[in-house]
């Protein structure tokens, strides 16, 4: 004979005399016990020793690597936004504050405006131009062409030389009586132009010098990363009857969108800090028409000994390539694809 157990009605009292509706029934047995376990193992006091151990490990690993960054990146960073406050030459023995008199100077300056668009020109177009012709090149070694080893070597060594060299190197390429520059120019019957001592051409040929040396640098970090690239997806695509240009437009360069994007970000850095070109070649001249905002900081900190306005033309670039960096983090995370 089988019994049939009916379970009590909403608002029906339980044999035991409890009212069913609505309350929660506590779990009851082996089934409430491993929560209890597992919050006693959290509250022990052997876990919370191992806890304090590891925080301990972790803080002493990165403390080496936190400190080099406090002291020689932010403290020489806040210590440049708060000169940009005062006037000091490097001798009187206290800085005077003028509150936002450097800034007032530096943006009222006839000058600023054109440096200020050169530091653009020149970032914008040596950042794309190594990266349009590295991804190129990179793609051409790829592809296995005789001497690759040798090609690779070539394109990598202007990236290994000292920018001063890079520099005196391009002075010798542009010279226009016995330079590289009168004997190309030559061949269309046409004379040189004077690269580095005219306003028209001196802009340019710090940024053709620049792009050259970062071209190499991109074109071996763009070879190596089409080599990881998944080679199933362009058989696929083969058998899809892509090929050549759609290929790589379609294929290669989504699958090589974080590498683009870490080469943008740290190109842009680096060449709105160069340096050492632009005092080789043009020392920023003739006037002001190849000079940056950090030939700009050189040039008032170091020949007119204004400190304050030199630092508030390193805060201004500080902020630009904040803004830069930002905006293309942001954008980013919305176009680049880390999928393999």
């Amino acid at each position: 004979m089988t019994l049939a157990v009916r379970s009590p009605r909403p608002g029906q009292k339980d044999p035991a005399g409890g009212d069913t509706t609505g309350a929660p029934v506590e779990p009851v047995g082996p089934a409430a016990a491993p929560p209890r376990r597992s919050e006693e193992r959290r509250r022990s006091p052997q876990r919370r020793r191992r806890v304090r151990r590891d925080a301990l490990l972790f803080g002493a690993l990165i403390a080496p690597n936190l400190i080099a960054i406090i002291v020689f990146s932010y403290y020489p960073a806040l210590y440049n936004i708060g000169l940009s406050f005062f006037e000091w030459d490097f001798v009187a023995p206290s800085p005077e504050w003028v509150g936002l008199g450097n800034y007032t100077d530096l943006f009222t300056d006839a000058s600023f405006g054109q440096v200020l668009m050169n530091t653009l020109i020149f970032t914008g177009v040596s950042v794309v131009g190594s990266l349009v012709l590295g991804l190129l090149l990179g793609s051409l070694l790829a592809t296995k062409v005789p001497f690759t080893g040798f090609a690779q070597t070539m394109a990598f060594a202007p990236h290994m030389l000292p920018g001063a060299a890079v520099g005196i190197l391009w002075l010798f390429m542009f010279d226009p009586n016995y330079g590289l520059s009168r004997w190309a120019f030559s061949l269309f019957g046409a004379d040189s132009p004077a690269w580095t001592t005219t306003s028209d051409w001196s802009l340019w040929s710090i940024t053709i010098a620049y792009t050259w040396q970062r071209l190499g640098f991109v074109t071996v970090i763009c070879y190596t990363a089409i080599l990881d690239l998944p080679k199933d997806l362009y058989e696929a695509a083969a058998l899809d009857g892509a090929h050549g240009w759609k290929l790589f437009r379609h294929l290669t360069l989504p699958l090589l969108s974080p590498i683009t994007f870490f080469l943008s970000i740290t190109g842009i850095i680096s060449a709105a800090q160069a340096f050492d070109i632009i005092s080789i070649m043009t020392s920023g001249g003739p006037g002001t028409s190849s000079s940056t905002l950090s030939w700009m900081v050189y040039e008032e900190a170091f020949q007119k000994f204004d400190i304050g306005s030199a630092s508030a033309a390193a805060t201004v670039l500080l902020v630009i390539l904040l803004i830069i960096t930002y905006v293309q983090v942001r954008y980013g995370d919305k176009k680049v694809n880390y999928d393999s």
